[in-house]
């Protein structure tokens, strides 16, 4: 079974950059046609897709973050992170990472991610 750990701060000042990583613990996040997002979910919305770096290496980026959003990886400790600049009280969520599994191609629907991690609340506050 594939367990996906988020880790990072739980506070951020607005204007910092939060920087979140994920923790893939079986399989390689390098196998391919695998993706890897990270979606969150602020207080009463809907999930929110944010982005996703594929097996290749290749970043999507939701096109509402794209200034401010990167995603990169560590493949020897099997591990891709998150940078969100600028911050905001408004990014004040629970932050997911998430996997697919295998298929043709990256999807930016959160119900299109098979495995989840627990989820990690970040408040955005001075």
């Amino acid at each position: 079974q594939v367990q996906l750990q988020e880790s990072g701060p739980g506070l951020v000042k607005p204007s910092q950059t939060l920087s979140l990583t994920c923790t893939v613990s079986s399989g390689s996040i390098t196998a391919i046609n695998y993706y890897y997002a990270w979606i969150r979910q602020a207080p009463g919305k809907d999930l929110e897709w944010m982005g996703t770096i594929g097996f290749a290496g290749h970043t999507y980026i939701g096109p509402s973050l794209k200034s401010r959003i990167s995603i990169s990886r560590d493949t020897a400790k099997n591990q891709y992170t998150l940078q969100l600049s600028s911050v905001t009280p408004e990014d004040t969520a629970v932050y997911y990472c998430a996997e697919t599994g295998p298929r043709p191609a990256y999807t930016l629907l959160p119900n299109g991610y098979q495995w989840w991690g627990q989820g990690t609340q970040v408040t955005v506050a001075s």
